[in-house]
């Protein structure tokens, strides 16, 4: 069975400039190995409303990106930065992320959102760390809504998701897992931080074998899952964990996200799985990242 990627055109619309890490060119080159690979089905979907979002962000904040997009953009919070296009890429990412979670709710297979920008430092009312709105917790309240009442988080991105940390850390019917590099942006992840008991931070230093890294997350899933029947997995699939990054020091290569992949489906043989886009700075890595996962999910 082929892996569906769902996208929309306008993420590649959001253009915070040109000297930008999180740049369209990160999308594009993903899209591009996306259409020539095989067992890859690419599918453009359609922009949400702003009701999903309403689960998650306040209408004040979504109200403020959507007028700064409207007035040509502008700089959100230090680096998170808006173009004309940045509400629209919203909206469209949105889409992306609920097709992917329909597909995979209604028994279809697993699914990848190829989405940007990223979303998981973004808070209910600010935006961060190249950061508008959180995905992931969009589609974890979206799957709830169609019944998927537990929802597991997994972020292996190089940075911690402190959003979506923050937006979960109260709510048992959610449990978070993130490998983070620390110290690094945004500081946050201790192992410590602990929520209800619902969020399991593995926080490393950088340079360490890859073995170590991929043996210490799945240690934290196997702990998050142990007596606790996740219903959907999402999983913040940022891939600036890998060696080279420029906003990274971590070594991991597409082969250790393909065995994580692996792995987390003979774990939970009948759970739904869906990937979302998070960071990963250098596009073609992040393309091979990306693919080694999806089709591990195939």
């Amino acid at each position: 069975m082929a892996i569906s990627i769902f996208t929309h055109p306008d993420c590649l619309r959001h253009d915070p400039g040109a000297d930008h890490p999180e740049k369209p060119a990160r999308l594009r080159a993903l899209l591009e190995r996306a259409r020539a690979a095989d067992g890859v089905r690419l599918l453009e979907t359609t922009p949400a409303t702003r009701e999903p979002l309403l689960a998650v962000h306040t209408e004040s904040y979504l109200a403020t990106l959507q007028s700064m997009s409207g007035r040509g953009g502008g700089v959100l919070f230090l680096d998170t930065i808006l173009s004309a296009a940045s509400w629209d890429a919203v909206l469209g990412a949105t889409g992306a992320v609920l097709a992917a979670v329909d597909h995979a709710h209604a028994g279809r297979g697993h699914a990848f959102a190829a989405v940007r920008p990223p979303g998981h430092h973004a808070l209910a009312g600010k935006g961060m760390g190249f950061c508008l709105v959180n995905n992931v917790v969009v589609g974890a309240r979206h799957a709830q809504r169609a019944g998927r009442a537990r929802v597991l988080i997994i972020d292996w991105d190089v940075h911690h998701g402190n959003g979506t940390q923050a937006l979960m850390e109260t709510d048992s019917t959610l449990r978070y897992v993130s490998l983070h590099q620390h110290p690094w942006y945004p500081g946050t992840g201790m192992a410590d931080e602990r929520g209800v008991g619902n969020v399991f931070n593995v926080p490393r230093g950088p340079g360490l074998p890859a073995s170590l890294y991929v043996s210490d997350l799945w240690a934290a899933i196997v702990a998050a899952t142990t007596g606790w029947d996740a219903d959907i997995v999402l999983v913040s699939a940022g891939f600036d964990a890998m060696t080279g990054d420029p906003l990274g020091g971590f070594t991991l290569e597409p082969e250790h996200y393909a065995d994580l992949t692996r792995r987390l489906r003979e774990r939970l043989p009948a759970v739904p799985i869906v990937g979302l886009l998070e960071g990963g700075y250098v596009p073609a890595r992040l393309a091979d990242g990306v693919l080694a996962h999806a089709l591990a999910l195939a």
